[in-house]
Formats: C-alpha cells, sequence, structure tokens
C-alpha cells in the first residue's frame, strides 16, 4: 500500500509538473527578430494612409480635449471583463512610446506584446493588426515619428481578477491569433476589411471567453459596454448596393438619409479619406459575404 501511495503521489506530481511546464510555455511571449525581415525604406507618406486605414487615432484621441490630447489616450471601453482605457501611444518619453524601437513597435501591432514581453489585453485589435503586412508596418513606423508628444499619463484598466492576469492571455492567443484571413480571396479588399479596418472586431459576435464567432462574421454584436449593439453589415441583413456602401463610407449617410453617430463617426472620418478604389473594394468585400 506505500509502494502503491507514493506511486500515485508520484504520478500526480509528474502531472502537475508537466501542466505547468505546458502552461509556461503556451502563456509566455514570443521571442523574435525583425533583422530578417524584407524591408525597403520607410515611407511615411504611405505609412499615414495605414494610420488612417487602421484608425488608431480613433481609439487613442482624448475625448476631453482632442487636439491637445492627439493620441494620449483616456477613452474608456466597458465590457464583460472590465473597463479597458485606450493608453497614451504618443511620442511622449515619459508616458507614451518615445522611446520605443521599430522592434518594439513591430511587437506590438503584429504579436500584441509589450517590450517588456507583456501580453496586451484584445481591447488592442491586434488579432486584426497581425495580419498587416511587415513593410506597411514599417511605413506606418515611418510616419510614427512626424507625430507629436503628449505628456498625459495613461489611465489604469479596471479588470477583476483573474481577467487582469496578462499571462494568462497566452492560452486566448493560441486560440484566436491567426495568420490567416476569413476570406479565401486574400485580396486588397479582404486586407483592408479584416487586417486594417478590423471591422469584424465590432461586428461580429463574440464568445465567453471574448474570441470573434467566425460563424457568424459581421452579421452584427452585442455593444461591449451591455448597452444597445453594434449592427450587422452583412449583405443579406444590411440590404444596401454597392454605391449606397461607397456613399455611406464617404460621407457617413446612410440610404434612409440618417447620418452615421457615435463611435462609427470616426471610421467614416478616416474611410472619407481614403482612396475612392478603396471605398470600393471594402463595398464589394462586403457584399461577396453574401455568396457563402
Amino acid at each position: 500500500m506505500r509502494l502503491k501511495a507514493i506511486l500515485t503521489f508520484g504520478a500526480i506530481g509528474l502531472l502537475v509538473g508537466a501542466a505547468l511546464i505546458l502552461y509556461i510555455n503556451i502563456t509566455a511571449s514570443k521571442s523574435f527578430s525583425v533583422d530578417g525581415l524584407v524591408l525597403n525604406e520607410a515611407d511615411p507618406i504611405n505609412g499615414s494612409y495605414v494610420y488612417l486605414a487602421a484608425g488608431c487615432n480613433s481609439c487613442h484621441i482624448s475625448e476631453e480635449d482632442p487636439k491637445k490630447g492627439y493620441l494620449a489616450g483616456g477613452q474608456k471601453f466597458e465590457t464583460n471583463f472590465g473597463t479597458f482605457v485606450a493608453p497614451n501611444i504618443s511620442n511622449s518619453n515619459l508616458y507614451g512610446i518615445g522611446n520605443w524601437d521599430f522592434k518594439d513597435f513591430y511587437g506590438a501591432v503584429k504579436l500584441g506584446q509589450n517590450p517588456e514581453g507583456n501580453h496586451y489585453f484584445p481591447a488592442f485589435p491586434f488579432t486584426s493588426y497581425s495580419r498587416m503586412t511587415d513593410q506597411d508596418i514599417a511605413d506606418l513606423w515611418g510616419f510614427w515619428q512626424t507625430l507629436p508628444s503628449v505628456d498625459l499619463p495613461s489611465g489604469k484598466h479596471e479588470v477583476s481578477f483573474p481577467f487582469n492576469i496578462r499571462r494568462n492571455l497566452g492560452i486566448w492567443k493560441t486560440l484566436y491569433l491567426q495568420d490567416s484571413f476569413m476570406d479565401e480571396k486574400n485580396d486588397r479588399a479582404t486586407y483592408l476589411v479584416e487586417a486594417l479596418g478590423h471591422c469584424a472586431e465590432c461586428h461580429t459576435p463574440r464568445d465567453a471567453i471574448g474570441g470573434l464567432k467566425s460563424s457568424q462574421w459581421m452579421h452584427g454584436a452585442k455593444n461591449p459596454s451591455g448597452k444597445g449593439t453594434v449592427p450587422s453589415i452583412h449583405p443579406k441583413d444590411l440590404g444596401w448596393s454597392r454605391e449606397e456602401i461607397v456613399e455611406y463610407l464617404s460621407s457617413g449617410f446612410t440610404p434612409n438619409f440618417d447620418v452615421v453617430g457615435g463611435a462609427m463617426a470616426s471610421v467614416i472620418e478616416n474611410t472619407s479619406k481614403l482612396e475612392l478604389s478603396d471605398r470600393i473594394l471594402i463595398s464589394d468585400y462586403l457584399l461577396r459575404l453574401g455568396d457563402k
């Protein structure tokens, strides 16, 4: 009996140890290098266009003082997991990312982790941005160097246990941080919507642990704050023509002569500045969802 007990406890110990090693491996940040990336010299002009298409300012501009608080953060996003606060991502050395280099920036956008190797909460849509091309990230970083510095401290997230344990996000990333696109065509239209525009982050419902439900792609979702819903933009629900979608992305006016409001207003402010050809591609992407 004594030998049996020893063997039992030994087996339990091995299982616990194996589970701990597996947890450490899965939840650890990713080691990476940018030295081997094949990149052209950064193009800040293209970077400014990527900046618009990706909507970086929409979440990180200060609500209290948009002109003074450019990229200073502070906007609050209420969810079932807690309240997330957009951080200062200006070029402030003290409060922003002024001390970052390209590798730090690349790790944030592509892998969703900070320079210290801590995981970002997926309120930051890195699951979409991770599909950005390396060159676009380099160009975006080149443009970022031209942006102002704002010395305002970032607010703190209000997230309760166990969701505040960032290490656990490594498990979440294993489940939801994917390289592939939903749209098999994988053309520029796909890139604009699924990577840069990250439209699905708001317009697709999420499961119990915050992952996008791919089976209901773009069919609308509950507002993360619990107040109202984000509408479906799937063509079977939207019912708009190509011209009507393009007009909405250009002016914010719907076919019913309503005008965009809420958080979508800042999105339209950005899409209205994109090339007409890209607004047409976005509409084409949405319309072809109806073929699936």
